[in-house]
């Protein structure tokens, strides 16, 4: 330009859910961004119908967390004064381990979860995101096709209820969710399949808000009764305690052991898992809503990082990667973990320079594949997940985190390491480094646990009694 002045770069982001926005944020600190959505957006914590798993318990692990603090500093603390929680995990957790074992609860920790609604944490994340006059937001606006060719990503072709368009930039990126389809466009533009594997257990899931009972209605821990893959149906419960004093209740099963969407039958399908601690808690619970259901649970991974050809000015995140079953809650922080990878690329290099977005898709893929192998670790040995029954590898690795749970059950310092990979703060090969071996292996170990560690202080306040012979 005759004046001297550089043009600001165009990037675009496909979809205005968690992921989306959190890569508009990273983007606009180098061009102007448009989101567009296909949904119109609530103004505040309110339900939007591109979002159903909504309605079911999600859990921002620590390492989710501290990634999200670093993408937008100061947002854990706005989301707590709306009424989200920061529990400490083995603190403010109840968790019965799939393969049986009672976890010991901690006097401190520095594990964390956050716990809230998914509207309420997609409402403040999107009302600080749009803050930003850099990002513009096209709400009720469809991503059609992208434009462009084999090598290199112009734009993408929208929809919206007044026209079809083609919004030009030097960056897309489709954060459109488990549903997006940028598989499908790759190859319109000539580019080979994308290589894809999905390890489907059959999970449903029901879900039901409670009144918390008066005496639980603060500070109250999560309880979460895990499924066993090995003992099919897989059944398993979570409680998760969220604003407005209310608890979250999501009970889960796999193929033959499903639950409906009958009120009538939520209690009783709560009282059937590995142990009846949840039924017991929601005994005299009010229910605030029916039951809302759910089976799109698959885990599902594209694995565009090992594409032979990646175009430049695009780049794949978020459930558009790889969607997990959301029983092990790792969607949201493997999701805000690859925005920061991102984020980090293009800390190092310029947005439009060769390769960037190639660097961006394979530093990405680092916490979705430590995210698929917590999941599918679980998931494939459940009786027709997948087209191949478990690898020898599979079954070795997986007995090796059955006996790395029953030692995180039985020693502290074992169940430290452990928390580190669950948080998604170290990767799963941090189990195999040699002090948590000699822990496996040769560590102390304490006696297992008969039941639920909940305080005599909790089982009142939740129920009115203490079942006989309960201790602190």
């Amino acid at each position: 330009m005759s004046d001297g002045v550089v043009p600001r770069r165009a990037a675009v982001v496909i979809g205005g859910g968690m992921t989306g926005m959190l890569a508009a944020a990273v983007l606009a600190d180098h061009a102007d961004v448009t989101v567009v959505e296909r949904d119109v957006l609530p103004d505040g914590p309110l339900p939007r119908k591109g979002l159903p798993q909504a309605r079911h318990a999600h859990i921002l692990w620590s390492g989710g967390v501290k990634a999200l603090e670093e993408l937008l500093p100061g947002v854990v603390d706005r989301l707590v004064a709306c009424g989200a929680r920061k529990a400490r995990i083995m603190t403010d957790l109840v968790s019965k381990a799939p393969s049986g074992q009672w976890f010991r609860r901690f006097a401190r920790s520095h594990h964390v979860n956050l716990l809230c609604s998914r509207d309420l944490l997609d409402a403040v994340v999107r009302e600080r995101v749009l803050r930003d006059p850099r990002i513009t937001l096209r709400s009720g606006t469809e991503a059609l096709a992208l434009e462009g060719g084999a090598d290199r990503v112009s734009g993408v072709r929208v929809r919206s209820a007044q026209a079809t368009s083609t919004l030009t930039a030097d960056l897309v990126v489709d954060a459109g969710g488990r549903a997006a389809r940028a598989a499908v466009w790759l190859r319109e533009l000539g580019l080979p399949p994308v290589p894809e594997r999905t390890v489907d257990a059959g999970v449903a899931y029901a879900s039901r808000l409670y009144r918390a009972p008066g005496g639980a209605s603060d500070g109250f821990p999560v309880v979460n009764v895990q499924a066993d893959p090995r003992q099919a149906p897989g059944r398993g419960g979570i409680i998760t305690p969220v604003e407005g004093g209310r608890w979250l209740v999501t009970l889960s099963g796999t193929r033959g052991g499903q639950p409906t969407a009958d009120n009538e039958a939520f209690l009783s399908f709560a009282r059937s898992l590995p142990h009846p601690v949840i039924g017991e808690l929601l005994t005299d619970a009010e229910p605030l809503t029916d039951v809302v259901t759910t089976r799109s649970t698959a885990n599902k991974r594209r694995y565009y990082e090992k594409t032979p050809r990646w175009p430049e000015g695009f780049a794949v995140l978020g459930d558009a990667v790889a969607g997990y079953n959301p029983v092990y809650g790792h969607g949201l922080s493997a999701s805000a973990l690859s925005v920061l990878a991102m984020r980090r690329v293009l800390r190092r290099q310029h947005l439009t320079a060769p390769g960037t977005a190639r660097r961006i898709q394979k530093a990405a893929a680092r916490p979705v594949e430590n995210a698929w192998s917590l999941a599918v670790g679980q998931d494939v040995f459940y009786p027709g997940a997948s087209d191949q029954p478990p690898t020898r590898l599979e079954r070795m690795l997986a007995a090796f985190v059955d006996r790395a749970v029953d030692a995180g059950s039985r020693n502290p310092r074992a169940l430290r390491v452990l928390l580190d990979v669950m948080s998604m703060e170290a990767s799963p090969a941090r189990l195999l480094l040699p002090d948590m071996l000699a822990l496996v292996f040769l560590g102390r170990k304490k006696p297992l646990l008969d039941g639920p560690p909940l305080t005599r202080q909790e089982w009142k306040a939740a129920t009115g009694a203490v079942p006989l012979g309960r201790e602190d």
